[in-house]
């Protein structure tokens, strides 16, 4: 049996383009890890994507991942629409490119290394993990626009 990761994610911009953050929270047994970063210009969708490829990233070895998330975007795109999209090579029903299709790539990448398992929570509906995520996004983006 692979080790169980559980994942929270989130992303946060100010202005959608605009800077941005992502935030994750990993726990292992008993222990809790978090990890963020931002951008300057990007997007909410771009940020939530982020968050879910830097998470699978920091892990060493092959886990069986627990991804609680609050894009119904991210979780979507995983579980309903990737199959399509690189079928019909990257584009949508509506024959147009697929929107951060190199997210969607690096994700996709991410996820082929592990065994995921997807959630989806309501945002800031007092769940602890994704409050946590949600902080730890917006403190990143707060850093970066300080400079």
């Amino acid at each position: 049996m692979s080790d169980i990761v559980e994942m929270f994610t989130d992303g946060a911009c100010k202005g959608n383009p605009g800077p941005g953050g992502w935030g994750v929270l990993l726990r292992y047994k008993d222990h809790e890890k978090e990890l963020s970063g931002a951008e300057t210009a990007t997007t909410n969708n771009r940020m939530e994507l982020k968050a879910v490829i830097e998470g699978l990233k920091s892990l060493r070895r092959k886990c069986h991942v627990v991804v609680t998330t609050d894009s119904v975007y991210v979780k979507s795109g995983m579980t309903e629409w990737i199959k399509n999209w690189k079928k019909r090579g990257w584009k949508t029903s509506t024959k147009k490119p697929v929107k951060n299709a190199d997210l969607w790539r690096l994700l996709d990448t991410e996820v082929a290394r592990h065994d995921v398992e997807w959630h989806w929570v309501k945002g800031h509906s007092g769940h602890r993990e994704n409050e946590i995520a949600d902080d730890l996004a917006n403190q990143a983006v707060a850093r970066l626009m300080k400079g």
